[in-house]
């Protein structure tokens, strides 16, 4: 009898190792899944607070892209608003022009007004300067371009010449 002790020792000592490591599997395993699914909801925390601000940079890119059509639109207006104000081709040219400010106005975007202020690096290209004694030296004196912001980004720069002190 004491050799079947022996023998079933022997394999119950066998069972308990062979179980152990299992068991240590185990908790490895969950221990990784927790770990997956801790990433995997950071992940989508991380996703659901970009997406508005990739959603509004897209946006961004497609108005700037507009700006080139629009100030094309605008002279076109100003043309004919000061010579055919009562024609046909007048009142359709309004009404493309009042959607596009309807459009920026939902969008956020507005036109800087640069004329007057300090000349601002991030909101301001230079193209020139203009000799002047009564203004103060960069100083926006001229707007050849306007600028264009969307909330607090530009989306284009105004195209400016500023005040030079004459020598």
């Amino acid at each position: 009898m004491a050799l079947e002790e022996q023998a079933d020792e022997v394999v119950n000592e066998t069972e308990a190792s062979q179980e152990t490591p299992k068991k240590e599997e185990k908790e490895n395993f969950y221990d990784q899944l927790l770990r997956l699914k801790a990433e995997f909801e950071n992940y989508r925390k991380r996703v659901d607070r970009e997406k508005p601000e990739l959603t509004r940079y897209g946006r961004a890119d497609v108005l700037s892209r507009l700006l080139p059509i629009y100030d094309l639109l605008n002279k076109a207006h100003e043309q004919l608003q000061a010579e055919h104000k009562k024609s046909e081709l007048a009142k359709g040219m309004e009404m493309i022009f009042k959607e596009f400010q309807k459009i920026f106005k939902e969008e956020g975007v507005t036109v800087m007004e640069p004329a007057g202020k300090p000349y601002d690096a991030s909101k301001h290209e230079v193209l020139g300067t203009v000799a002047k004694d009564d203004v103060e030296e960069g100083v926006v004196v001229d707007v050849l371009q306007n600028g264009f912001m969307m909330s607090d980004r530009v989306l284009r720069t105004a195209k400016v010449r500023i005040a030079k002190k004459e020598a």
